[in-house]
């Protein structure tokens, strides 16, 4: 697995990261703990160094797979996981809770859950309307001064955010949803993470999975899945963006590869400080993600690729009004 950079903060990370939410929560009914740690240590095997959950993945239960999975291997890995959400419900109706005191509280039960002394990579969640984003990045540069935490990250943060939090404590990475049917990030988040030297990790770099080609107008999901919830996926959603995975489909082919790895290597092509963290909870689609990497799009592929995407018009909203609501523009 080839190395990636994320910007000038000199964390370097594989190529494709593996993203865990799905395994314990959002996808349908979770995987076993087993199971999920057998995969997690099945893609450390297969060169996968980056690792991302969140305390509110389960909750809880996702950093404690993570942690079991990863102990015996913690100083060769880069564990990312989250702050920022109010999961009690205690502080506040929109659920959203960056306060320092909380975010102190947070990382103290991560590092218990994840096993470990330090964490490579604290996000904020979601950004807080309430908490100034000067106190959350000074919070997070005092845990860094003391060593819990290595590098600080924004989820979701709009241009503003981001710069006013790179003020008081270096960014290394921004997370946000990226792919080839979300490509909002490209009108002015990449250009300013480009200019202060910011990496990107795209969450959803499969369109949480409607770009494999696996998902059609016909698909139902688990009563628990979240899609069902996200306008995108509505059955006539699904029917008319079925052009979009067409048109990948006919170029994958000519790859000889899958729709899914054209759409996770165009996303490698974009920047070299682009790290995309797709989820799964199989083997075989893991090993599919991680073969992505040594897929080489030429100048004429990309061409090729936005000649396709660009006529199609991609029908529904990425999220519910609900989830819209919170993130920060």
């Amino acid at each position: 697995m080839q190395m990636r950079t994320l910007g000038n903060s000199g964390l370097d990370v594989s190529a494709i990261g593996l993203g865990c939410m799905g395994m314990s929560q959002s996808y349908g009914q979770p995987m076993e703990t087993a199971d999920a740690v057998h995969l997690i240590r099945a893609a450390f095997d297969r060169g996968i160094t980056f690792f991302d959950t969140a305390e509110v993945y389960g909750p809880f239960t996702n950093e404690e797979v993570v942690g079991e999975a990863l102990q015996p291997i913690r100083d060769q890995v880069v564990i990312a996981t989250k702050f920022g959400i109010d999961i009690a419900g205690t502080a506040r109706h929109d659920g959203m809770d960056s306060r320092p005191q909380h975010i102190r509280d947070v990382v103290e039960a991560s590092l218990r859950r994840l096993r470990t002394d330090h964490i490579d990579l604290l996000y904020q969640h979601r950004v807080d309307p309430v908490v100034p984003i000067e106190e959350v990045a000074g919070a997070v540069k005092d845990l860094i001064s003391q060593g819990k935490v290595k590098h600080f990250g924004l989820s979701e943060a709009g241009v503003r955010t981001i710069r006013r939090a790179h003020a008081v404590q270096p960014v290394a990475a921004v997370q946000s949803e990226y792919s080839l049917w979300w490509r909002e990030p490209e009108e002015a988040i990449l250009p300013v993470l480009e200019e202060l030297g910011i990496g990107f990790v795209p969450f959803s770099p499969l369109g949480k999975g409607f770009l494999t080609g696996a998902i059609d107008a016909s698909t139902t999901f688990d009563s628990s899945d979240f899609r069902n919830t996200v306008p995108r996926f509505a059955e006539d959603a699904r029917k008319a963006n079925q052009a979009l995975v067409d048109a990948i489909g006919v170029i994958a082919a000519e790859k000889k590869a899958t729709s899914a790895q054209v759409a996770l290597a165009w996303l490698l092509a974009q920047k070299p400080w682009i790290v995309p963290i797709p989820g799964t909870t199989k083997l075989d689609r893991l090993e599919e993600n991680i073969a992505s990497a040594t897929i080489a799009l030429t100048a004429d592929d990309l061409a090729k690729i936005e000649n396709a995407v660009s006529a199609i018009a991609v029908k529904g909203a990425r999220y519910s009004p609900q989830q819209e609501a919170r993130i920060d523009r």
